[in-house]
């Protein structure tokens, strides 16, 4: 591993752990993380919360973005604060999703990646 390669894996690791803690404290119900590194060209790792309202969303949404400006990882990006049942905050190497319960259950990420995951190893191992 290089030199850029290990401080890289250190950046990244940094980003994730700040996003779980700074959800965590924010009392973010059931965090996921799923690991796209390699299946998806944009990010590295999604991460995925509920929230009690749309007002818990939104606040967890705010309050990242505030934690990572302050670390110096400025956000690509943040959609879905107005009507907060869907919050996408884009942390270039995270993807951060905040979701109410409703909404999470509805498009359910966390079963569609692993399908996905299955499908990739299944034609892998057939071909």
């Amino acid at each position: 591993m290089t030199q850029q390669n290990a401080e890289e894996e250190l950046i990244f690791e940094q980003l994730r752990d700040l996003v779980i803690s700074t959800l965590e404290d924010l009392k973010a119900i059931d965090i996921q993380q799923i690991d796209v590194a390699g299946q998806n060209p944009l990010t590295d790792l999604f991460v995925v919360a509920s929230g009690n309202s749309s007002r818990h969303v939104k606040s967890m949404a705010e309050n990242l973005v505030m934690k990572a400006k302050a670390a110096g990882c400025q956000p690509l990006g943040v959609e879905g604060e107005r009507q907060a049942e869907w919050v996408l905050v884009d942390l270039n190497d995270v993807i951060v999703h905040l979701m109410l319960p409703q909404t999470r259950a509805f498009y359910n990420l966390e079963k569609l990646w692993e399908a996905s995951n299955q499908q990739r190893s299944s034609s892998t191992q057939s071909a």
